[in-house]
Formats: structure tokens, sequence, C-alpha cells
């Protein structure tokens, strides 16, 4: 593994510098393009923002300049008719001045789904008249009678451009409004154009665009007053029978028609009509009109900044009925920008100092509590028994100090990046432990070190080799003369050998060493100026002799070569026994293999030397540990179970028991006569699904090593593990309790009942993977989020064992990450309160962005159920703790590191006692304790308590 893994980067290495010139510049003009489009998308955005509010407070001002100078109505009604006239000769013989036809909404399934925003959709179930989709339209009209009627209502049409699709969805409208629907006359060019088609080739059916509008009630005295006017300047005809008012439904209003002094109005349902919603034509004339368009929008533009700022004074100064109060307040809005991209944020309207918000920390704090997993994929030599009880070992970043009796754990955090191996001083207290080299936010490379630290205190004794290894430090060894010099072998091409004073901290010596893998290296017990390594295909014997090194090379003789040379120890006669990959034991002399022992079936990963001068040894593919007499006569054996893995190191406890890691990242206790217990265990493949359980100390995961965990927080080990055909991406708990949801690779999800660990459901939606599962809070629906775009939403019965197709929600251009509930579960990702807040764009949680992001370097969020705070995971491996809301940039948090990798999830328990976070490739989950605010103290003081400790600074605050 580690050698293919070399040779693969030394292949990358060298076809990438082979043409870094034209790299750059395909990058720097991809992104010149990028930086483009965003720009024009930014003025396209600016733009429509601008004609809304042109749209929608246009009739407001004509309100307010007729309750000023009620004269000037004479005057808007003569505009107003004559536009009405003449827009009239162009609908059919069934409409009249005031007919009109419903407006395009997108309606496709029993749920509405209106991306933008706030991505509404509404769990309302109604049947709809009318459907659309993007090649046929059909589109209901209501009839009004009134013939016998002297009043009207008096319907103005207001000049905008038909952008709909682009524009935010419209918010719930107070009593006393109506939504009126008008013709756009923007698109007088539009209707010029088609007439010289009809003149130059034939008939064409001509499109209408209508747009719903918020009107305010008029007084009846206006009404009549303006109806005689009209008729006696005869430009416009009474309202005629079949004329029509429609009254807009929707999911979540049914907005009335006008009662009182207004004309009675009866909905009455027409013949469906069907239109094209495209219309194939010469491509000159598209051309022309699209210019004249684009004039239009141009000017629209222009006159759009007196438009905004009157319309700012006349909401602020109207309070009156028919002036808008929706979630979101008009105008007040701000702008983030990720990756050069702007996203408009719209304030809500109960926030009405925004630019006095001041935002800081929270007051709570996080301390590690608890790391679930160890690293024994691809590391070796990584488990020891310290004398005070306690396993140490490593994962990610953190090194873990395991007491295996007392179940409690210790935490060496002075890394910076994933730890890579690991020593014992012969004291047996101290400890040197190598990091790799990893990168910071910005790409560039960060400098790996060794530390060496004390067990007992957990403080650092020595820094060693900062900024002089390369890549990072693959191995690592104490001298056996009182552990005065460290051997180091880096991650560079040539595995830099090095030799450093372990008191001052410096380099005594150092050589190249060889191009191939090294996999272990050691100093002589009887000679600290001897030194052997072992890798790929080779045995090296070094010499240090006044700071300079002389290599001898391992003769294999009558013996095959084998491909990789895996472990050595020296017994107590002084010899040097390696284990190879091809399952041997070699005795060697002063350089050349003298005796062949055949121990296991496939590679010998580990030799290890007890204390009466036998041995040890781990098998790979036969997963057998078989204990040695002095002169290799095997004596006792036993096999590991298969679930584990192969072994990769072994520590003893005392000459009976055993401490055993193996290769699917668990640590085994026992012995040869009563087997092998697991007391650690964790993933082994990149993870992403985590769920909390919603009223006991118990959470989920999943990942792509196909297993599905059940985890205990407070017993902080693994309730049961089960194995799937496909890996899973995403999990949720039905509120219930009693069953959890996991979503997998393929499209299908199914559901798991957690006593008896059963399939109890499963269905497939589409073919691609799904990112989220998540119940409403009453645990009646489920929605499941999809890479196809779609949203697939499913009734749940029979506390969460039945599931019926409810509907699919679509409008989403991406496929979807992220989706939460509003708390009466009839919204997902609306402007109403939630259930939960896991969506990384949003006003509320817009300061967890950091200046520069590329849009995908937060990978989840979580608020606490108290909401008083959210967690952050994002792709610098950190996890952070901002205050709740958060909604202005650059808003300060507590960091906190640990992970090695992207961390992929963060979540709160049901208490809100515990955070915790998932790794990427790091495979590890790290349990943080919430301590600092005054309940929690209290939550704390009851939960239970594992004598954690740690010698991390605190926090930092960003």
């Amino acid at each position: 593994m580690d050698s293919s893994t070399n040779s693969l980067d030394d292949v990358s290495a060298d076809s990438s510098a082979e043409f870094p010139d034209r790299v750059s510049m395909m990058e720097v003009r991809l992104q010149a393009q990028e930086d483009e489009i965003t720009l024009l998308k930014s003025s396209l955005a600016d733009a429509l923002r601008r004609i809304r509010i042109h749209d929608q407070l246009l009739p407001l001002l004509k309100q307010q300049l007729i309750a000023v100078n009620p004269g000037a109505s004479r005057m808007l009604n003569q505009v107003s008719c004559s536009d009405g006239c003449t827009s009239s000769r162009k609908l059919s013989s069934s409409s009249a001045v005031d007919g009109i036809r419903h407006p395009a909404t997108s309606q496709l399934s029993e749920s509405t789904a209106t991306n933008a925003n706030g991505h509404i959709v509404s769990m309302d179930h109604q049947t709809k008249p009318a459907t659309l989709d993007r090649s046929t339209q059909t589109e209901p009209t209501l009839s009004v009678q009134d013939a016998g009627q002297d009043r009207l209502t008096l319907s103005r049409r207001v000049q905008s451009l038909h952008l709909e699709d682009a524009l935010f969805p419209s918010e719930p409208l107070p009593e006393g409004t109506r939504a009126k629907l008008h013709r756009v006359p923007g698109m007088e060019e539009e209707d010029e154009e088609q007439e010289e088609d009809e003149e130059g080739g034939g008939e064409q059916e001509k499109e209408l665009a209508w747009t719903s509008l918020v009107e305010e009630p008029i007084q009846p005295t206006t009404i009549r007053g303006l109806q005689r006017e009209d008729f006696q300047d005869g430009s416009c005809s009474p309202e005629e029978p079949g004329s029509a008012s429609v009254s807009l439904r929707t999911s979540d209003q049914n907005l009335s028609s006008r009662s009182g002094p207004l004309s009675t109005i009866q909905e009455g349902q027409k013949p469906l009509v069907r239109r094209n919603s495209e219309k194939l034509g010469n491509p000159e004339r598209q051309r022309k009109r699209l210019d004249k368009k684009a004039a239009s929008s141009a000017n629209l533009l222009t006159r759009s900044p007196s438009l905004e700022n009157r319309a700012k004074e006349l909401v602020a100064s109207a309070g009156s009925p028919g002036s808008r109060r929706g979630t979101y307040s008009q105008g007040q809005s701000i702008k983030m920008f990720i990756r050069g991209r702007p996203i408009t944020m719209y304030v809500p309207s109960n926030i009405q100092n925004y630019e006095d918000l001041k935002m800081e920390p929270p007051s709570e704090r996080l301390d590690l509590d608890w790391v679930y997993g160890y690293r024994g994929r691809d590391c070796r030599a990584n488990l020891y028994f310290l004398p005070t009880g306690e396993a140490v070992y490593f994962i990610a970043c953190v090194i873990v100090l395991y007491h295996i009796n007392n179940r409690t754990q210790r935490h060496y955090r002075k890394h910076t990046d994933c730890v890579r191996c690991l020593t014992l001083h012969p004291d047996k207290v101290r400890v040197a432990s190598g990091q790799t080299a990893g990168v910071d936010k910005d790409g560039k490379p960060l400098q790996p070190c060794v530390h060496i630290w004390d067990s007992t205190t957990l403080v650092t004794l020595q820094q060693i080799g900062l900024g002089a290894f390369q890549r990072g430090v693959g191995s690592v060894a104490f001298s056996f003369d009182s552990g005065a010099f460290l051997c180091v072998i880096d991650d560079s091409n040539e595995h830099m050998l090095s030799v450093w004073d372990c008191t001052k901290g410096t380099k005594h010596a150092e050589i190249k060493s060889t191009n191939e893998a090294v996999f272990a290296v050691e100093f002589n017990p009887s000679d600290s100026t001897n030194i052997i390594t072992c890798g790929k295909s080779h045995v090296y014997f070094w010499t240090l002799n006044g700071g300079q090194f002389t290599k001898k090379q391992g003769i294999f003789g009558k013996y095959k070569k084998p491909k990789f040379i895996q472990c050595f120890v020296f017994s107590l006669t002084g010899d040097v026994l390696t284990g190879d990959s091809e399952g041997n034991i070699l005795t060697w002399g002063k350089s050349a293999a003298d005796v062949k022992t055949l121990a296991h079936e496939g590679s010998v990963f580990t030799l290890w030397t007890l204390h009466g001068g036998g041995l040890l040894s781990g098998g790979g593919k036969d997963r057998k540990i078989i204990r040695w007499s002095a002169d290799l006569a095997p004596e006792r054996e036993c096999e590991i179970p298969e679930k584990y893995g192969a072994v990769r190191t072994i520590a003893d406890v005392d000459e009976e028991e055993l401490l055993v890691g193996t290769t699917r990242n668990a640590i085994l206790r026992g012995t040869f006569s009563d087997g092998f217990v697991a007391i650690v265990q964790g993933h082994v493949d990149e993870m992403w699904g985590l769920a909390t359980h919603p009223s006991q100390n118990i959470f989920f995961t999943c990942g792509h090593d196909r297993q599905v965990c059940l985890w205990n927080t407070e017993e902080h080990k693994l309730d049961w593990c089960i194995t799937l055909e496909e890996y899973g991406l995403c999990a949720d708990f039905c509120p219930s309790g009693s069953v959890v949801s996991v979503g997998l690779s393929t499209g299908r999800w199914m559901v798991l009942d957690l006593l008896t660990r059963e399939v109890v459901s499963e269905s497939t939606d589409g073919n691609e993977q799904l990112s989220v599962m998540r119940y409403s809070p009453d645990g009646s629906f489920l929605a499941v989020g999809s890479h196809d775009n779609f949203i697939y939403i499913y009734n749940v019965t029979e506390s969460g064992r039945r599931y019926i197709r409810f509907g699919k929600c679509n409008g989403h251009s991406s496929f979807i990450t992220h989706l939460d509930w509003s708390k009466d579960g009839k919204y997902i990702i609306t402007v109403q309160k939630w259930a939960s807040y896991t969506c990384v764009l949003g006003f509320h949680v817009m300061g967890v962005w950091l200046e520069g992001s590329d849009g995908t370097d937060i990978n989840a969020l979580c608020r606490s159920h108290d909401e008083r705070m959210v967690a952050v995971a994002d792709d610098f491996c950190k996890v952070h703790l901002f205050q709740y809301p958060c909604p202005k940039p650059k808003a300060p948090s507590h960091k906190y590191e640990g992970h090695g990798s992207h961390v992929t999830n963060v979540c709160f328990t049901h208490s809100d006692s515990h955070l915790l976070s998932m790794g990427g490739k790091d495979t590890c989950i790290l349990q943080w304790k919430v301590f600092g605010a005054g309940d929690s103290r209290e939550r704390l003081a009851s939960a239970s308590v594992s004598s954690t400790s740690t010698s991390s600074p605190e926090p930092v605050t960003s």
C-alpha cells in the first residue's frame, strides 16, 4: 500500500512539473472567465431586483398621489384606460377591459416548490386545476357575473418586464389586500413584433405575459368618481358580462375578492386554454426583439434608483391597510460574496437596526471529551502500553492515552496535522510522535516536526526538526542509551535519515536513505552507533561515526528476495529478525540472512519481543497471532475475528495479556486462552452520515466503508455495527426514536430498527446518491434530498415503519445538500421558525463564512436545540462554535482543532450537553463536552463524567 502510494506520488510530481506554464495559463484564463460570468450575473440580479421594486410600488405611488391630490385621478385614469383599451384589443373575444388570465405558476406536484432565497415548499395537499411544464401550459380562467351591477373594480396596469423565473417568491399577504393580475405592458415591443410577424408571414398565436400584484383597497367614492369620468370621456366601456377578476389561490392562503361597496365576484371555471411557452420564428426577428428588450431593461434600470428611494420613503411613511407587510422588509438586504459571486440575504422584518447588531463569541465553549477510532489501516508500530495502565495510540491529530481498566481517556493535542508515527522512550514515560506536513487554508504547505512529550503531565519537552523535514515524518526511534538521540526518517522522495540530540534539539547527522518506501527504523540496543532500516525490497545496516553514515545492504543469499520487508526486531542474542511479505521470519547475522522460518500465510506485519526472550508475530492474510520460543519454535497461536481485519501491531500488557491493533482500525484486548475482544473501534473509510437520537445519548454514523454504526455517548462504546451492500452518506432518527433512516450512494434508502437491527422499510428515489434525510418534527413526513436535484416527500406512519410517497419537490438547479423543516412541519427551507438549522447558507448564519470562501469551505452546520449557538464543520480540519444567530460577516467564534482531514459533519446531542464532529479521511469521531453557559453547567454536572483531560491550550477566538 505504502509503496504504491509512493510511486503514484512520484509519477504525479514528475508529470505536474512538465507543464507548469501551460497549467498556470489555463488557470488564469479560467479564473478570468469565471470572474466575467460572475460580474454579468451580479448585474442581472441587481437589475431584476430594481425591476421588482418598480413593479410592486408603482401602484402605491399612484394611490399616494390620488390621496394628496384627488384631482390627479382623472389624468391617471385616462392613462390607465388608454393602456387597458389598447391591450384589450389583443385579447380573445371572451375577455373585456378587466378580463384577466391566471399567472403562470410552477406547480408540478402536490407540494409547491419555489426556488429562491427561501426555497419554499408547502406540504398542504391541494389539487390544482392548472398544470405547467416547460413545453406546455394550461391555464384556468375565472368568470364574473355582475352585469346588473353599477360598480366595478378598477384594474391598473403597470409597466414591467416578464422575468418571473428569476424573481424571489411572493410573501404571505396580510388581510385587507388582494392579488390582481395585470397585463405586463413592458412587452409592447414584443407585441409590435408579433404584429409585424402577422403582416409578413401568416397568423401566429400571441403570448400575453401577466404578473400578480398587491393593491391597496380603494375607497368606493373614488371608484364611482373614476367610473363617471371614464364614461364621460368615452375612452373605455363599462364592464361587460363575462369579464373576469381572478382570486389567486395558493397552498398557503386563499385571497378572497373584495366585498362591501365593490362588485360581487363569483368564481366560475372556464375551459382550460393551452398555449406554447416558446415559439419558433425568424432568427433575425428574434435578435431584434432581444435588442429591444435589452434596451427596455436598460431604461428601467436607469430609472430604478429614484423609484427605489421613493419606495423606501413611501413604505416608511404609509402604514396603510394596503401596504405590503411580508416576512422581509422591502429594500433591506445584505450582500455577501462567495468567490466573487454576490448572494443577497434579506433582513427579517423583526430586525429593525441591523447595523447596531453586535457579534460576540458564544459564552459556551467546547472541551474534548472522547475520541472514537484508531489509525491502524496504514500505520505501523503505533500502539504501546504504559506503566500507568494506559494504552497510547493515535488517530487524526490526537494522541490518545486510554486507561484499559478505568475506561477513561487523556489526550495530547499539540500536533497541527495528522500524526503518522509514535515511539516510546526507554524510560517508558517520554513519547516521541511525528506528523505530516499538511497545508493551510490557502494551500501552502505547513512544516512537519517531531514532538517529545511527557506522558504523565502531557507537557511538550522538545520540538524536533521544525522546517527540516519534507512532506512528513514517517518513522522515529529513540536510542537505547538513556534515549539521548532520536532517529527520524521523513517522507521525502529520498527518505532522509537524520539523527537528533533530544536534549538540545539539534541535528547530529543526516543522509539520503533510499527512493523506495521505508517502513521502520531502530537503533541497535547494544550499540547506538548502529541503525537498521527496512522497507520495499531492502534491509539497510547503517553505522554512524563522527557525524558520517556508512551503509551496508542486507544480502538475502540463497533465499528469494521478498517484495517488502515489513518489520524487524532485535533478539536477546543481538540477532536481527525480519518479517516479510512472503510470510517468513528471517534471522540475520552481521548483514546476511542465515535462517528462514515460515511463519504466516501472507505478510508478517509485526514482530514483538517478550521479556523472557520469546517472540510474537502477527499475520496479515491468516489474521493469526503466534507465540514463538527464543529459538523460533511455535508455542501458541490464535486467530482474530475476520471483521477486525489483519494484525497490524502488538503490545504486551504482561506475559499473558496482549493488546492488538488491526488493519480495520480496532484495538483488541485478550489472551491466547480466552480470545480477544474489541476495546476501541472505528470506521475504516471516509464518513459523512451523522445523526443524534432525539431523546437518548446515542448517535448513528455511516460512511464509505459500508458500515452503519450505533454509538453510546455515555459509555463511549459501539453498541452495534452492520455492513450494507452500498455505502451510506446520510441518516436521521425518526422522532419516535425507534428507527433510523439511512440514505445510500445509489438512490436507495432504508429504515433500520434500533433494537432488532432489521430493515423495516426501504425504497429507491432516482439513481443518484442521497445527501440528506430529514424527518418533520412530528414524524409525519420524511424528506429525502438527492443529487438528482429533487426532494422526495413521504408520509410516515406506524412510528416510522410505514412510508408512502407523498410528492416530489423540484426547482433546484443543482443537487440537494442540506434541508430543514419548519416547527409546524409544513415547510422546508422557508422563512418560518425552524425545528432544526443545518443549511449552510442563510441570513441567520451568514457570519460563519470566512472572507474569500469558495462556497464549498463549509461542509456542515448545526444549531443547538436551545438556539443559543451554532457549530460549523469546515474544510480546514476545524470545528467552529458561533453564537446564534450570527447574521453579520466575520462573526467571531471559538475554533477547535483535532481532526486531520476535512470535517464532514457536526451534530449536537438531544440535551446540547455534547457536540459530535466527524472527520472525512481521518475516520475519526470527536465527542466534545459543552460548558460555560448557566444551564449547560447544570447539565454537565448531572451527565456521565469521564475523567478526560487535555494539554491543549484554550481555543482560539477568531
